[in-house]
């Protein structure tokens, strides 16, 4: 257990205001069938679902019947600092484990001595790009008809093609404990019905580490991913990589390297072996050039990493 997981401590559920559980889901036939959920965390609050030693998700797995994982310290969604929390089993346990984990939040966040009004919090959930479709339905009927029987507000992030392979879009639902819950279960219970949906449900689900450890340092100290827009400028970004998967950007020789460096019109440079990201053991990959030459490059190098953790999958 990380240490800074380890350090919070497992608190007794608040009193819930919860005026009736979650409501049934109208399609009993897939109830029994083992479905599942991702959802996003903060990295200060991961420690606050886990508890001390793992005690209070161990707890909230046995109360739901639920399996709970987490994303591990640092995996966050591509373009957040937010970890990914999946929940898988039947539905109804699902919703009831959500529930749970909600409710820990939101008592973590919110003190019982403020007044009767529930807070209105953000949940957002990690659908595949290819299961969307259903939730909105044809003309964004679908969508409407989930917004009007939850009285929660509901979004459809677009897709995000700043990161090559990533295939998710965020589900944004707004709402108090109680609407949120009734829109997990009308989206869960959709999904369900999607049989590449529950394929999916064995996959990893986080990220390659590409994707996580991009650490930005720009020459001018001014941050972000590209610091100006002028494509003639030279431009600095460090990505991380496994080590293990070096090999496959360098290639046999540097051949890999080499390709990728003339197709992108970027400069590529690797740390030397034990030069490692600061806490991971990802290796730095350093690009330098235009902003259309490193992104070019950075497509590229996690093309090859993603084609390799996809392989190590099957």
């Amino acid at each position: 257990m990380e240490s800074t997981e380890s350090s919070y401590v497992s608190s007794p559920e608040a009193p819930r205001r919860r005026s009736s559980p979650p409501p049934k889901s109208p399609a009993s036939d897939t109830m029994e069938k083992p479905t599942y959920v991702r959802f996003l965390v903060s990295n200060a609050a991961a420690g606050s679902v886990i508890g001390k030693g793992g005690a209070t998700i161990t707890d909230f797995q046995s109360q739901s019947g639920a399996r709970i994982q987490l994303s591990r310290n640092h995996e966050f969604f591509p373009g957040t600092t937010d970890r990914i929390i999946m929940v898988s089993g039947s539905i109804n346990e699902i919703l009831k484990a959500v529930d749970l984990v909600l409710a820990k939040l939101l008592s973590e966040l919110y003190s019982e001595e403020t007044d009767d009004v529930e807070p209105r919090t953000k949940l957002r959930l990690v659908v595949p790009n290819s299961s969307c479709g259903g939730i909105i339905g044809k003309g964004g009927s679908t969508i409407k008809s989930f917004i009007e029987g939850s009285q929660a507000g509901i979004k459809i992030s677009p897709q995000d093609n700043n990161y090559f392979g990533l295939n998710d879009r965020l589900v944004t639902v707004t709402g108090n404990l109680d609407e949120q819950m009734r829109a997990v279960d009308l989206i869960v219970s959709k999904l369900s019905e999607d049989p590449h949906y529950t394929q999916s449900m064995n996959a990893p689900f986080s990220y390659p580490a590409a994707y996580n450890a991009m650490s930005y340092g720009p020459p001018n100290g001014t941050g972000g991913k590209f610091q100006n827009n002028k494509e003639d400028r030279s431009n600095s970004v460090t990505i991380g990589v496994a080590d293990s998967h070096i090999g496959l950007v360098v290639g046999r020789g540097g051949r890999t390297i080499m390709e990728i460096s003339q197709a992108s019109g970027a400069r590529i440079k690797i740390s030397d072996r034990g030069d490692f990201m600061s806490g991971t053991t990802d290796r730095k990959v350093t690009i330098t050039g235009s902003q259309r030459a490193i992104r070019a490059a950075e497509s590229m190098i996690l093309q090859k990493v993603s084609y390799a953790s996809e392989r190590a999958m099957e």
